[in-house]
């Protein structure tokens, strides 16, 4: 089959790899329909995370094509659509609604879903199947709750965004502007996207915020206060995962307010001198996305939301360096590969 190897910083090529096979009877094995990149694969790509001869991706929907002789609940045949982190969905994490912790997790991005055909390990704990096979339209949205929905949703969840709050989303990717979906589903009454990009303010609107702010740092904190009348937000989602990004998160969050972080933390540390003023609830981490397939799916299903839009890009599958050239470059806020 073919897949993405990204040999070393800016080195991502398509080529062709072992087809997968059912290594253990609770596996299964899916035909990818569609797969993309995330801007977490930015970081090695980047060269901020080690990376050598890595197969890349995490985030897939797809055709069962074989199914181990323990895997009862999924069948060959089914559109479905799984995690970042495949877990077994009954360990006592699990049933806590904390799937991405499994004691049994197995993260999917070594696997490589940016690929043709992947295994899946805990294939019945993991994969969610469609009500049947969807319709065009609907398939990059499904992609999306593959990850940048469901950690959107995650993070919106974590901050405790709801009716009558107002919720700031720091980080305009991907999954910050899917945060704002979640946040607007969830009945925020104001929602305020701190971006600087004329195209993702507008899909920041689209999903539901109320306003926008440009500035950064210590003048994005004031420009928070100023909209809040000196309070800051009640719920923040922070989608970036940077110091800067984390402590603007906490410093626009009112007392008694709550954070929700899923960026992925590079060189975050947050002084002592800074939290315990605060007195703000911190939750996050890597998103349970399998927690709240379910309903992500029946939403989109029924076309009551539609995060596919935040795909700006659709390419073939062997032409996926593009795609992480135009995402570096930020030509595009998300990649749909097409295998």
């Amino acid at each position: 089959m073919r897949g993405v190897i990204m040999h070393a910083p800016r080195d991502v090529r398509v080529e062709d790899r072992p087809d997968p096979v059912i290594e253990e009877p609770t596996d299964a094995i899916i035909r990818t329909v569609a797969t993309c990149i995330c801007g977490s694969d930015l970081w090695p790509y980047r060269g901020e995370d080690r990376v050598h001869d890595q197969p890349m991706g995490h985030e897939y929907v797809g055709v069962v094509e074989q199914v181990g002789e323990d895997v009862t609940h999924i069948k060959v045949g089914d559109f479905v659509v799984g995690s970042f982190f495949a877990s077994d969905n009954t360990c006592p994490i699990c049933v806590a609604g904390y799937q991405s912790r499994c004691v049994h997790a197995v993260p999917m991005g070594p696997l490589g879903t940016q690929a043709e055909r992947v295994r899946i390990p805990l294939a019945d704990g993991t994969l969610v199947a469609t009500p049947g096979y969807p319709d065009e339209e609907i398939i990059p949205s499904l992609l999306a709750a593959s990850d940048v929905l469901g950690t959107g949703w995650f993070a919106a969840v974590a901050a405790e965004a709801g009716p009558g709050k107002t919720v700031v989303v720091v980080g305009d990717g991907a999954v910050g502007l899917l945060g704002i979906l979640a946040a607007k589903h969830l009945g925020a009454a104001r929602i305020i996207a701190m971006s600087r990009h004329a195209d993702r303010q507008a899909l920041a609107r689209r999903f539901g915020a109320t306003d926008i702010v440009e500035e950064r740092g210590e003048e994005g904190v004031a420009k928070i206060k100023e909209l809040t009348d000196g309070l800051g937000a009640h719920s923040t989602i922070e989608a970036v995962g940077t110091q800067e990004s984390m402590l603007q998160a906490i410093a626009s969050t009112r007392p008694g307010g709550h954070v929700g972080f899923v960026g992925v933390s590079h060189g975050v540390s947050i002084p002592g001198r800074v939290l315990f003023p605060a007195e703000v609830h911190l939750m996050g981490g890597p998103a349970p996305v399998r927690q709240f397939l379910p309903e992500l799916i029946s939403l989109i299903w029924d076309r009551e939301i539609d995060p596919g839009v935040v795909f700006d890009l659709t390419l073939p599958l062997e032409r996926a360096a593009e795609g992480y050239q135009a995402m570096d470059e930020r030509r595009a806020t998300k990649v749909l590969l097409r295998p």
